[in-house]
């Protein structure tokens, strides 16, 4: 066994922990700090994968940017048992429906992929280069990046017109 399958097994198991504690964690902080756990994992298996710059990128925007401001605002928010609104039974019966239906769509679909052929290039190919990333972004998907740029700029204007006091 090599080095690569070993820490393909450690990230995962890291991984697969961290995501099942952060559902059952009962202090939302808790489950920030284990979800970060989680994107470190999956930037472990981006550079086993020989994708650098996407690994970079999920630390950077989702375990810095992201999770502080999900902290940020839990701890503003300042959660106790007491001001916690209770659930109704059918919310909690139609919150088992709903997962048991996503369940039973990914059961589904993993029937159906052929997951035995396809096989990943381990810290070998150029696949999450950069350079190759760049162009396909920039010469197969140039439309619709630039579609969600104006997207993106146009929400922006918008939150400073609904932010703005008259």
């Amino acid at each position: 066994m090599g080095i690569t399958q070993v820490l393909f097994w450690f990230l995962s198991i890291m991984a697969i922990l961290s995501a099942i504690l952060v559902v059952i964690s009962k202090n939302p902080v808790h489950s920030v700090l284990w979800l970060i756990v989680v994107f470190v994992a999956i930037s472990g298996h981006y550079i086993l994968l020989n994708a650098q710059f996407l690994a970079i990128v999920n630390l950077i925007v989702y375990a810095g940017a992201i999770m502080v401001l999900f902290l940020f605002v839990f701890m503003l928010m300042n959660l106790n048992s007491e001001t916690e609104p209770q659930k109704n039974r059918w919310l909690k019966i139609a919150g088992v429906i709903a997962g048991g239906a996503l369940l039973l769509v990914m059961v589904a679909a993993l029937k159906r992929a052929d997951l035995k052929t396809q096989v990943a290039q381990m810290n070998t190919g150029d696949i999450g280069l950069i350079h190759n990333l760049g162009m396909a972004l920039f010469h197969d998907y140039v439309i619709p990046f630039e579609i969600s740029s104006v997207l993106f700029l146009s929400a922006m204007v918008g939150v400073v017109v609904i932010g703005k006091k008259d």
